[in-house]
């Protein structure tokens, strides 16, 4: 069972930084899709961004520009570097990984942006 655990959360002003990292207890797989999602109060967890084999990347259109994905198949992490942040990224992000056609999920971190 693959355990992956998120760090680096926390609370920041408006127009501040954050970086996200997951530490994954097992090598990444070339293969493997790793990414972020986040989810409110009351609403659906949702797609932030993911990096996929050849360090292919995909972002939602809201963070597009503002956030960048990024694997270390070395210290195996997926870390998520967040500029720019507004009110509306206040979410818990929770780390994901599909290896080998298996879904895992971290426990999330909170961020929360103030104004």
């Amino acid at each position: 069972q693959i355990q992956l655990v998120e760090s680096g959360g926390g609370w920041v002003q408006v127009g501040g930084s954050l970086r996200l990292s997951c530490a994954v207890s097992e090598d990444l797989a070339e293969n493997s899709v790793a990414g972020w999602y986040r989810q409110t109060p009351g609403t659906e967890r949702e797609f932030v961004a993911w990096v996929i084999s050849g360090d292919y990347t995909k972002y939602d259109n809201s963070v597009k520009g503002r956030f960048t994905i990024s694997r270390d198949r070395v210290k195996n992490t997926v870390s998520l570097q967040m500029n720019s942040l507004k009110p509306e990224d206040t979410a818990v992000y929770y780390c994901y990984l599909n290896q080998r056609g298996i879904n895992y999920w971290g426990q999330g971190t909170q961020v929360t942006v103030s104004s």
